[in-house]
């Protein structure tokens, strides 16, 4: 079923046959922000946390009025197949480490670079952040770069603060 997201994009739930395209759009995303980064983990991530209790949704360009689809994301062999998708959004389970309370997660929220800046990411949060109120979370957390600015900016933008800090260090 799909679902106006905004005007001009509709919202899909994917499915258990959806881990190979969630990988590729990880990569995507990672390979954005590690150009070089050996990603062929985001596979075990995927086989590991992907369930039916961390679903999964696929952004897609509407078709318009003669029915042709958005020509950067149709495949020409398979005329009568759906566009590709410009956009996703995985979420997931997280536990409050104070209260213990379980919570939505954002695991991923994907936007293709021609499709940026028109308010999908805004209305994927805000789709994400229904959908955990509905379940019964009383929040939504989510891990961003700060390597990623424009993530950060959004996420900022949406209410969003810094809760904690992940801290690393290179051991040699």
């Amino acid at each position: 079923m799909a679902v106006e997201l905004i005007p001009g994009y509709e919202l899909h739930q994917g499915g258990s046959s959806d881990r190979a395209r969630l990988v590729q759009f990880m990569r995507r995303t990672y390979r954005e922000l590690y150009p070089d980064q050996d990603l062929a983990h985001l596979a075990d991530t995927v086989e590991r946390y992907f369930s039916p209790d961390s679903p999964v949704w696929w952004v897609y360009p509407h078709k318009d009025d003669s029915g042709e689809s958005d020509p950067e994301h149709f495949s020409p062999l398979l005329p009568h197949s759906r566009p590709s998708p410009v956009g996703c959004l995985w979420l997931g389970n997280a536990v409050d480490q104070v209260t213990g309370d379980r919570h939505a997660h954002i695991f991923l929220l994907y936007v293709s670079p021609p499709h940026r800046r028109q308010g999908i990411g805004t209305a994927l949060v805000h789709y994400a952040e229904n959908w955990a109120k509905q379940r019964g979370d009383r929040q939504m957390g989510l891990q961003v770069f700060l390597s990623n600015p424009r993530a950060l900016h959004l996420y900022q933008k949406l209410g969003y603060q810094t809760h904690s800090l992940w801290m690393l260090k290179p051991l040699q």
